[in-house]
């Protein structure tokens, strides 16, 4: 039996006893009891008016974001991030545009933040069969732009927290174009959030017009200010790629996902999902070069974890190893090396799913 708050009225806490007696046969159960005991606890707690609009809008927020995005769960998709302001005759939005048409052609879907400038030219360039627009309702911007109103896949937060999230939950690439304050915040924050393991590894491309020099200045920075001073490690660059052609954008993406799949930590085990074997000849040469990531034990194949059993990933054949937690920059040298030296089969030709 669950103690339920006294202030609760008796037949509320009937029904709750009645759901909680029946969790233990649901699907995901567990976490559902999870879920409503810490309503409960924050029930029985004081707690002001605010804090309850705020669980309650950030609520709805993952309620409408987890239901729209529930249906395209294994296609991979690609989040654009840049400017608001840049007008449809720039060159930065001509060349989203091509970007956007050429990535969706491949088969990804598009995600933006469904207001204009580059974020317009993204859906613009995706069309909107393809794309995304995770809009923030703010009281003095437009709302969507002409693209994604009225589109079933756009989703309207009320928070920048939970619109965050998303972005980040969902993408399985991001791809920035020049921009203000916005854009360079995007940019640090992804990087943080993959150089300390909280998302995890995937391409992260700043791309400008040719021969612009918008990202390289922002690299020159980084080295010259972060790297040098040693307060990042010298292969964080490695996280991201710089460019100014559409093309070697597209496959700094598809290329990430030609045999790596996805990963997990399991306790203090790293498990790398792939698409495809490797032999035992490229085991041995990654163990040769990427000795300096491991907390202990060597990169070993195998198999789905017991905890992994059901699991949509289960028959993909993994990579085992004690990663150090610190050296994610290093980890994602570690899989573009292995798609570089993993065996081409079929099932890689379709990296735009997962």
């Amino acid at each position: 039996m669950v103690s339920l708050p006294s202030s609760i009225p008796a037949d509320i806490q009937a029904e709750f006893q009645s759901l909680f007696e029946q969790l233990p046969s649901m699907e995901h159960g567990k976490l559902i009891r999870q879920v409503l005991e810490t309503i409960l606890r924050m029930i029985g707690r004081e707690a002001d008016r605010l804090d309850w609009k705020i669980l309650n809008y950030a609520l709805l927020d993952m309620e409408q974001g987890f239901q729209i995005f529930y249906p395209y769960r294994h296609v991979r998709k690609i989040t654009i991030f840049g400017s608001a302001r840049l007008p449809a005759h720039s060159p930065e939005y001509q060349l989203t545009r091509e970007f956007a048409q050429r990535i969706s052609q491949q088969g990804f879907m598009v995600m933006t933040g469904a207001g204009g400038g580059i974020m317009q030219a993204g859906n613009e360039g995706a069309g909107p069969e393809h794309s995304f627009g995770l809009n923030i309702q703010l009281p003095f911007e437009q709302g969507a732009n002409p693209i994604m109103a009225g589109d079933p896949k756009l989703i309207n937060f009320k928070y920048f927290f939970t619109r965050k999230l998303f972005f980040l939950r969902e993408s399985d690439a991001l791809v920035l174009f020049p921009g203000g304050f916005g854009t360079q915040d995007e940019a640090f924050e992804s990087i943080t959030l993959i150089q300390t393991g909280k998302s995890n590894p995937l391409p992260l491309v700043l791309v400008d017009i040719p021969g612009g020099d918008y990202w390289h200045s922002w690299d020159t920075y980084v080295r010259d200010h972060l790297v040098k001073r040693g307060l990042v490690s010298p292969d964080d660059p490695c996280l991201y790629t710089i460019t100014d052609n559409v093309e070697d954008a597209c496959e700094a993406i598809s290329s990430f996902y030609r045999v790596f799949h996805s990963c997990r930590f399991f306790g203090d085990r790293l498990i790398i999902r792939l698409k495809a074997d490797l032999s035992d000849a490229v085991i041995d040469q990654l163990n040769s070069e990427f000795s300096g990531i491991l907390a202990k034990g060597k990169i070993e194949k195998g198999q789905a974890l017991p905890v992994e059993k059901g699991d949509e990933t289960e028959t993909l054949p993994r990579l085992i190893l004690h990663f150090n937690h610190r050296d994610f920059g290093r980890l994602h040298l570690l899989i573009r090396r292995i798609n570089e030296l993993g065996i081409h089969h079929p099932e890689t030709d379709h990296p735009e799913q997962k």
